[in-house]
């Protein structure tokens, strides 16, 4: 009996307690749709800052929160942005399937001829989306960030967009999905400046790669925090997702680091700094991508550097491997040169991972440059729409195309008025010889 008085008071603390954050609270509810289609829209994530809830079966959902701003995000749909003081309780989500182009550091420029050239490609095609750099490999930022850290380093002393909100206005009212890349733990300019957290070789001396940069540790929270912060300001000036590249570890032996470096303690590393990411970023609704070796796709293990499917889906909304045809090794697949089969090669590797996540959360990153591994073939029309047609095939979120330049071909891509791309038409538009 005195237990059941116990849990009776109990409960009717709860109910106050309940009452009364409802009051405290605003309390908004309303139903999330497709906006082509109006069907439901279920599991999609509405939010706040700090609270977070799921839509159900049919759409639906209740929130309770003190802020002005509610964020509602869906694989496959744009961001939205609900402010409480909407009338509407409809919440109407734009499908995209991202088709996307990379924008490297050095073309980011609201006066560059390249950024033009991606801006026509946009209008004409079915291209809808620009990967812009934020951060690159060296540390530095393509604007000036309010990160002063990262200012006090000199990140911004080279920067090529001076104007970053006349490039994000631009961009919005073309309607262009924005990604934002942000290099993670490779950056000679913040390793440089902290030696103390820096990745060190086997003697106590910083450790450089190959193109002579140097890392931070991926265990250390303070390199954590330092891309965040980075990173919650292109979330800020508007960017729809922030994309991490490098978020691992090198892929060398004998480095020395803060902790042993075992296949868990990586693994957790990565997953300590997602977590970080999606706790600083979600006030701005913005979707996160993680860029991932193409072998991913193919290990039941970490390959020493920290990445494994399914603890990044934990954190992350959107995974990006970077199937590139020709950074697979000869035999790969079964095929002598893999780079000559470039939607086997996608194909091929999404499926093999579709047991760990489901395929609308898979945007891999596509080849658009040279074979460098094998045969040296161009990658032209042919090579390109196949590596498209695989992802497609695979019912991905879309793609993302790396070129090294940022020089595409408009005559690649589809016009925005054409439905199908068929395998003839492929080959009558390109110079492949079977």
């Amino acid at each position: 009996m005195r237990d059941k008085n116990r849990n009776t008071v109990l409960r009717k603390l709860l109910l106050s307690f309940f009452m009364f954050e409802a009051l405290l609270w605003g309390s908004f509810s309303g139903v999330v749709i497709d906006k082509t289609t109006s069907k439901p829209v279920a599991n999609a994530t509405i939010n706040d800052s700090y609270i977070s809830v799921k839509s159900d079966e049919n759409g639906t959902f209740a929130i309770h929160s003190a802020e002005d701003k509610i964020f509602v995000k869906a694989y496959g749909y744009r961001p939205y942005t609900l402010s409480k003081e909407t009338n509407s309780t409809v919440l109407a989500l734009e499908p995209i399937t991202v088709k996307a182009l990379y924008l490297s550091f050095w073309r980011a420029s609201n006066n560059s001829p390249r950024l033009k050239e991606i801006l026509e490609i946009i209008e004409k095609t079915e291209i809808n989306s620009i990967v812009v750099d934020v951060k690159s490999e060296y540390g530095s930022t393509s604007y000036k960030t309010s990160f002063e850290k990262a200012n006090v380093y000199g990140a911004h002393n080279d920067r090529t967009n001076r104007d970053i909100e006349q490039f994000m206005k631009l961009m919005k009212s073309k309607n262009i999905y924005t990604i934002a890349r942000i290099v993670t733990f490779k950056d000679e300019l913040q390793a440089s400046n902290n030696p103390e957290y820096a990745i060190k070789k086997s003697d106590g001396t910083l450790w450089r790669n190959h193109d002579e940069m140097a890392w931070v540790d991926p265990f250390d929270k303070r390199a954590h925090e330092y891309t965040v912060s980075i990173a919650e300001d292109a979330a800020r000036v508007g960017f729809d997702e922030i994309n991490f590249d490098y978020i691992r570890f090198p892929a060398k032996d004998g480095l020395s680091f803060s902790k042993e470096s075992t296949q868990e303690s990586r693994v957790e590393a990565i997953s300590e700094f997602l977590k970080l990411a999606q706790n600083r970023l979600r006030k701005y609704g913005v979707f996160i991508s993680v860029d991932t070796y193409g072998n991913i796709c193919w290990e039941d293990y970490d390959m020493g550097i920290g990445q494994m499917i399914e603890p990044l889906s934990k954190y992350a909304d959107y995974i990006a491997p970077m199937l590139y045809p020709s950074g697979f090794a000869k035999g790969s697949f079964g095929l002598e040169n893999p780079s000559e089969h470039p939607h086997a090669v996608i194909y091929r590797s999404l499926k093999n991972i579709e047991d760990q996540i489901e395929s609308k959360r898979l945007r891999p990153w596509l080849q658009s440059f040279k074979d460098y591994a094998h045969r040296k073939i161009e990658y032209n029309y042919f090579e390109i729409n196949e590596q498209i047609r695989a992802a497609a095939d695979t019912n991905t979120s879309g793609w993302m195309l790396w070129s090294p330049s940022s020089r595409y071909e408009l005559s690649y891509f589809r016009a925005k008025e054409r439905d199908v791309l068929t395998l003839d038409s492929i080959r009558e538009n390109s110079e492949y010889i079977d």
